[in-house]
């Protein structure tokens, strides 16, 4: 069983990465998103390239089902077990407001006021019990919850990260009563310092547990059903991947995770391209993914917002989002201002050109209008043609009439408003936290995202561009990349000078071995283990921290004890990084201790997506006349799979795959590498 499949679900499309290790191939495939159950497009997918599960080792998903049921407020009615007193942490939140100026703001918790009850118990913060939980009082709160139709329901005790001995002792009351595994605690998802923080993601995870564990049992069993006797796991969005038990119990580390899968497969390939510094910017059908690679290294954050509100504390690869995909909506408001998105149009109905039912022009109908889309080649299968002509109507109705532009003016105006965001984006990722954007290569991909190099090259000043050689499906090829990985935290909150040596080393045994047992139960193959050691720092007084590295030996197994004075020297080194100086005689505190034990599974040669042979003048099929500023420009249209290693393309020209379409402006050239990817430069002078 030599064959792998990545999968990743978007909006718009279901990308498809078959890889055959043995025979050196990939075959790829790209086929529309079913809504409301995404498994449709995701076994639609794997048996347009697979005739025979038996012979796939490991199926790899990348799933947004998590993301949609919270952004959509989808989830499971679920309810809330707190202490007494605290029913309103979920409310209150940080007291923050949803628009920066705005002085009102409404929010809904997932979980209604009546579905959140109290119970007597109290755990001080230093661990001690000031008063048992009463046992009677969560057993009667479990079976109202119940008879109020709960599906889920979530443990959430004061400072149950100090000592979780209460809420230890509530869930196994609350299990043996509850008729499902939906039980979720705070202390067991996410034993960390802050209320709002954890109680949110507990409740989130509880809300998406029905949701996401039945798609994914429902996948796991067709799968089953279909031959596939190897090895189903699911992304992270930390970039790592979790067998389909772990995901089940912690569904909040799936969001994102399809994105997540896309940077972790171009750190991979910018690597082996030679490039360490990229920005990558993934357009799909309804957004705009952008995340920053600096030396190599994809940035990770503690914790995210999925929406206002909705805070998920999780290790997650830094993502910046916005609504400009290729399906994302061209509308003029009533001040006469050309906007784009956040309404996507999606796989249903799609853009105009698809002639689904939608009127509203897409930014997908200004490039078919103005020629960079190939009408008569639709990517995804479902389409013979795309009407050029009813787009161009769209665009004339709900743009140029009421701007006064021509069809193709308004076709560019949408673009260059939709670059303009998308420039934006990675000028926030980029400059606004310090980093050179000349020192970074970008890399686009996703089925839009080819078709939008030059316009970023230009607005954002980055030197050149490398092309994956399926941009369309680099989601699904990183979920065959990515690493096992199991996320660990445990607030300390001590400060260095009495610091227990001993017992960090005991907590860090703890999880190290916790992540070694479910590296074991994946029955995976690993090149390696890797366990990666930090601590949130701060001095006292500060509340927010910087991440320290720590430098751990690990020797079959065991964790050897680090030092107080090399955890003050480390924590010296990242506040110097960070800040630019120490302050002086300041007291030193250590807040949490985060492990991630990885298990680095193989990665395939990219030389095998290499094209063999073939020449620039065989792989050219044509010209077509193409919209590029303010003039048509007659373009050399070429097969892009067909070129050559070392082939050399002038712009204006594009490149045809299955997956995408990739443009190349007049004024830049683009060369194809040893690894098939496309190099996108200016020209000199």
């Amino acid at each position: 069983m030599s064959r792998m499949i990545g999968v990743d679900v978007g909006g718009t499309f279901t990308d498809v990465f078959v890889l055959d290790e043995a025979a050196g191939t990939a075959e790829v495939a790209k086929v529309p998103t079913t809504r409301p159950d995404q498994s449709g497009g995701f076994l639609d997918g794997i048996a347009r390239q697979v005739d025979d599960l038996s012979t796939v080792g490991v199926v790899v998903h990348g799933t947004t089902a998590g993301t949609n049921a919270l952004l959509e407020r989808k989830g499971a009615r679920i309810g809330v077990i707190t202490t007494k007193g605290l029913r309103d942490v979920l409310e209150m939140r940080r007291r923050d407001r949803p628009r920066t100026w705005g002085l009102r703001g409404d929010f809904d918790p997932v979980v209604p006021r009546d579905l959140r009850l109290e119970v007597p118990e109290r755990t001080l913060a230093d661990g001690t019990v000031r008063k048992k939980v009463d046992i009677d009082a969560v057993r009667n709160a479990a079976s109202e919850l119940l008879d109020k139709g709960c599906e889920a329901v979530a443990i959430l005790f004061a400072n149950a990260y100090a000592n979780p001995a209460n809420e230890a002792v509530a869930v196994a009351v609350v299990r043996d009563l509850w008729p499902n595994p939906h039980v979720s605690a705070s202390s067991e998802i996410l034993p960390e310092i802050r209320e709002f923080e954890r109680f949110s993601t507990t409740a989130l995870n509880a809300y998406l547990q029905p949701e996401v564990s039945g798609y994914i049992n429902r996948l796991d069993s067709a799968l089953k059903n279909d031959g596939f006797g190897g090895e189903f796991m699911i992304v992270q969005s930390n970039g790592g991947v979790m067998g389909t038990d772990t995901a089940c119990r912690l569904p909040v580390r799936t969001a994102l995770s399809g994105p997540a899968a896309g940077v972790i497969a171009a750190g991979h390939i910018a690597q082996t391209a030679g490039f360490e510094n990229v920005i990558t910017g993934d357009m799909g059908g309804t957004s705009f993914d952008v995340a920053l690679i600096s030396d190599g290294q994809s940035m990770l954050s503690p914790q995210t917002s999925i929406d206002f509100g909705m805070v998920v504390r999780a290790p997650m690869i830094e993502i910046t989002t916005i609504g400009a995909g290729g399906g994302s909506i061209a509308w003029v408001d009533k001040g006469g201002l050309l906007n784009i998105g956040p309404e996507s149009a999606g796989s249903t109905p799609g853009p105009v050109a698809y002639a689904q039912g939608n009127t509203r022009p897409t930014v997908t109908d200004a490039n078919v209008v103005l020629g960079r889309i190939d009408p008569d080649s639709p990517i995804g299968g479902k389409l013979d043609r795309l009407d050029v002509e009813a787009a161009g109507r769209a665009i004339d109705e709900h743009v140029g009439g009421k701007l006064r532009l021509t069809t193709t003016e308004a076709a560019e105006a949408i673009l260059r408003v939709a670059n303009s965001r998308m420039a934006g984006a990675i000028r926030l990722v980029s400059i606004e936290r310090g980093f050179d954007p000349k020192r970074f290569a970008f890399m686009p991909f996703g089925g839009g995202g080819a078709l939008h190099t030059g316009a970023m090259l230009q607005d954002v000043g980055i030197g050149r561009a490398i092309v994956p050689r399926y941009p369309g499906v680099t989601s699904a090829m990183g979920c065959v990349i990515a690493d096992m990985r199991q996320d660990f935290v445990q607030t300390i909150n001590t400060l260095t000078a009495s610091l227990d040596a001993d017992g960090l080393r005991e907590i860090m045994q703890r999880h190290v071995d916790d992540g070694m047992a479910l590296l074991d139960a994946a029955q995976s193959r690993f090149e390696g283990r890797d366990v990666v050691v930090e601590l949130d720092m701060a001095y006292v007084g500060q509340t927010h921290t910087v991440a320290v590295p720590l430098s751990i030996e690990v020797a079959d197994g065991r964790v050897k004890a680090t030092t107080k004075d090399a955890i003050e020297n480390a924590f010296d080194a990242a506040y110097r990084a960070t800040y630019g100086r120490l302050l002086q005689n300041g007291t030193r505190r250590v807040m949490n201790l985060r492990t991630a034990v990885i298990g680095r599974r193989p990665k395939f040669d990219l030389t095998a997506l290499a094209p063999e042979g073939g020449s620039v003048e065989a792989a050219r099929t044509g010209t077509r006349s193409v919209h590029f500023g303010d003039s048509w420009h007659e373009t050399s249209i070429y097969d892009r799979l067909a070129l050559p290693v070392g082939a050399e393309i002038p712009g204006p020209a594009i490149l045809v795959q299955p997956d995408t379409t990739v443009l190349i402006d007049p004024g830049l050239t683009g060369r194809v590498d040893a690894f098939g990817n496309t190099i996108i430069t200016p020209d000199e002078g």
